[in-house]
């Protein structure tokens, strides 16, 4: 039987995530530097839209990187 996935901002009560705060971002970015599809995150479709555009600010504001270094 498989497991129920609960939406990680929806269970801490984080409205919106913060592109700033990089640590929670990582999470839901794999080793190569792409973004983890919802069904295998388990967030909801509203704070997944969130997460995909703070990631991409982060990037953009160079906070994260576009890439891991390792796959160049």
């Amino acid at each position: 039987m498989k497991r129920r996935k609960f939406c990680y901002f929806c269970e801490n009560r984080i409205v919106t995530p913060d592109y700033k705060d990089e640590r929670i971002l990582r999470r839901f970015v794999n080793e190569r530097g792409k973004i983890i599809p919802r069904r295998i995150s388990g967030n909801c479709a509203a704070h997944q839209r969130k997460l995909t555009n703070a990631i991409k600010r982060a990037r953009i504001m160079a906070i994260m990187a576009f890439e891991s270094e390792s796959f160049r």
